[in-house]
């Protein structure tokens, strides 16, 4: 009987020993919750990103204003019979 209680007690420790030091253990909880704080907060920048791209391109979608804008201001557009002044400070 005592052998028995014996067996069963190391049984018992060894599990949570794997419980405690082990590949799955506390530590391994600690660090994936680390990880899980950090790509929660990536997450959430790339929500913002992705709200402002899509509001981006409603606008394109919707309005020529927009389009007319980026190709004046990126590309140097000008409409036909349109003179092009730039002032410079």
């Amino acid at each position: 009987m005592k052998t028995l209680a014996v067996i069963l007690v190391a049984f018992l420790a060894a599990i949570q020993a794997q419980l405690w030091l082990g590949k799955g253990g506390l530590a391994r909880g600690v660090q994936l919750r680390a990880e899980l704080r950090a790509q929660d907060a990536a997450n959430e920048q790339a929500r913002a990103r992705n709200a402002q791209l899509q509001a981006e391109l409603l606008d394109l979608k919707e309005g020529l204003e927009m389009v007319e804008e980026k190709a004046r201001l990126e590309l140097g557009m000008v409409k036909p019979d349109e003179i092009f002044v730039q002032l410079r400070r």
